[in-house]
């Protein structure tokens, strides 16, 4: 891994730090965290190899990606500001779910370039999987589990904000 990869983990893991605190389902809240993961995928996604078992990989990888997210922002709780703009906390479970996939991306990055490089291609010539897809896959399921968490939590957002506009039509009628 290189400085700037180190450095972009650890500007993801400040968004969990970010996301315990709490923050406005805003507009900045919503553009930050998809600006960052677009501009990774600009620079690390140049294509998505389909040769052997590169698309089982890079689904399979993307498909936990999703689950991270999906999981992250079921267990995050939201309320409903003064302002009337959804609040996002997250709490120890979607923490953590965060957490495991960016480790398993560093871990893996990692892994790979201090000693398991000659396993990880044994690997993937007995499994028929290119070096490119090992890089499509993690990029995508980066992608997933920001992408999927956002549109859970705008989601929730949404249902939130009706109910409470619900509400308040019900008490005024």
């Amino acid at each position: 891994m290189s400085l700037t990869d180190y450095l972009l983990n650890a500007v993801l893991v400040l968004l969990v730090v970010r996301q315990i605190r709490g923050s406005r389902l805003d507009l900045v809240n919503l553009v930050l965290p998809l600006a960052i993961t677009v501009g990774v995928g600009f620079s690390y996604l140049h294509s998505i190899p389909t040769a052997g078992n590169d698309l089982v990989l890079i689904g399979g990888l993307a498909a936990l990606g999703v689950a991270l997210g999906v999981g992250a922002a079921a267990t995050t709780r939201l309320n409903l500001g003064k302002d009337g703009v959804p609040f996002a906390r997250a709490g120890v479970t979607a923490a953590a779910l965060w957490v495991v996939g960016i480790g398993l991306r560093m871990a893996f990055a990692f892994a790979s370039t201090h000693g398991m490089g000659p396993s990880i291609g044994r690997f993937s010539v007995q499994h028929s999987i290119t070096p490119q897809a090992w890089v499509a896959a993690l990029v995508l399921m980066a992608l997933g589990e920001v992408v999927s968490r956002m549109l859970v939590l705008r989601i929730r957002g949404h249902r939130l904000t009706s109910n409470a506009r619900r509400a308040q039509l019900a008490q005024a009628a």
